[in-house]
């Protein structure tokens, strides 16, 4: 089995666009697919503070997570906002601001006036403390922030957020969903067509030279299958990698449980791709049917759309049979839902029987064709 691998291998360096051009498609089409759900909303800024980007009243604007502000100049600012370029600009000074709009049917700008609204508020509040202390001339405006301070250190009560989702509660990561979708999707082609040399092996009799030789039968399945394993699951795990930490991509701190549901996944892929080799009779029997299989189950299962969306009730009973389907439930749950790896042991279990049982299949039609 060691040689097999170490063979293998070598040929992987030297044709290694298989696996290299899965990966990178994989990455390409989550990063364009996701672009546009996970940008921040563009406000071009302008204004008459000198080295604005030095000041305080930046840096506490820039904190929002919604809006991404830009210092532009005026004429930047409109032209953007006429030519459809941004919603709405906004001119900042010391105590206000202005919002400069084409439309007021933008869905955001509620969003934007409530912002500025609410930070100029907290802003000010200090200035218009002195402003009432000074007015009435019997309260101390630095014993009242003072106060103000304390209680803002101390509060009188203390807020515990706590989530009021059900258990029949669903919720959907559009990106996480892509991510997740498109890696499984594209990783049922690499290991195919490397457990497909199989195939190929058998037709041009290289098994039946290998047989002579002091190598046994399950090593020589044990190898093939083994490598497309290995390939598989690397292919997968540098995804997550390159999302998780290239991309900044939030995996709510289950990262290393995915990888946990992977391995059970990519095993029940090299398991249906020793089965469909073993009920196909040529190469280009196998290069029609792999495609055919591959979409069908990556839309039975939910990588390219939600199964949560789904209201039929046949094709969710049919997506139990379907890999994809357990493997991104499995994800999900480690990462959106943060369940611990008892619960995970669910669909880890499908997928391991899916898996055994395929395998078990493939192998026993295989060799009855020898026969």
């Amino acid at each position: 089995m060691i040689s097999i691998l170490q063979a293998k291998f070598k040929l992987f360096l030297r044709k290694p666009m298989l696996m290299i051009g899965m990966t990178v498609m994989s990455i390409v089409f989550a990063l364009l697919l996701g672009a546009a759900n996970y940008t921040n909303i563009n406000i071009p800024v302008y204004t008459d503070i000198e080295n604005i980007e030095e000041t305080t009243l930046w840096k506490d604007l820039t904190q929002s997570q919604s809006f991404e502000f830009k210092p532009v100049t005026e004429d930047e600012a409109k032209k953007m906002v006429s030519e459809g370029d941004a919603e709405a600009a906004v001119k900042l000074e010391e105590d206000s601001y202005t919002i400069v709009v084409v439309t007021k049917t933008s869905s955001n700008l509620h969003l934007l006036e409530s912002y500025l609204q609410t930070f100029y508020g907290d802003l000010l509040l200090e200035d218009k403390i002195k402003e009432a202390t000074a007015a009435s001339g019997q309260i101390d405006s630095n014993a009242v922030l003072d106060e103000l301070k304390e209680k803002e250190e101390n509060p009188l009560f203390k807020i515990q957020a706590a989530s009021f989702r059900g258990d029949d509660a669903v919720i959907i990561d559009n990106q996480l969903q892509t991510i997740f979708g498109f890696t499984l999707f594209f990783v049922i082609y690499t290991i195919s067509y490397n457990v497909h040399n199989i195939l190929q092996e058998r037709m041009w009799g290289v098994w039946d030279r290998m047989i002579l030789s002091p190598l046994k039968k399950w090593q020589m399945y044990a190898g093939n299958l083994v490598y497309s394993f290995l390939m598989g699951y690397v292919q997968v795990a540098l995804i997550f990698f390159v999302f998780r930490y290239g991309v900044g991509v939030d995996f709510y701190g289950g990262f290393g449980k995915t990888l946990i549901v992977l391995i059970p996944y990519v095993f029940s892929i090299v398991a249906l791709a020793l089965f469909l080799v073993s009920v196909v009779k040529s190469t280009q029997q196998f290069n029609a049917i792999i495609s055919l299989i591959s979409v069908s189950l990556s839309m039975l299962g939910g990588a390219y759309w939600p199964l949560e969306i789904v209201s039929s009730d046949f094709l969710l009973m049919v997506s139990d049979f379907v890999p994809i389907k357990h493997a991104m439930e499995g994800l999900k749950a480690a990462t959106i839902y943060g369940a611990p790896i008892s619960e995970l042991l669910y669909p880890i279990s499908i997928l391991t029987l899916m898996g055994v049982v395929l395998i078990g299949i493939g192998i026993n039609v295989m060799e009855r064709k020898n026969v």
